[in-house]
């Protein structure tokens, strides 16, 4: 692996992390959302 490819899958890798991280973030934020919808019927 070249150094110039290695760079570029780092790169993807740290995409494709922060997008992972974002999804989860956005599901705990979904579940608090509901509990307190829930909590306040």
């Amino acid at each position: 692996m070249t150094p110039e490819e290695k760079k570029e899958f780092e790169r993807r890798r740290k995409q494709r992390n922060l997008v992972v991280g974002l999804i989860l973030a956005g599901f705990v934020v979904l579940f608090y959302l509901i509990t307190i919808v829930q909590m306040s019927d």
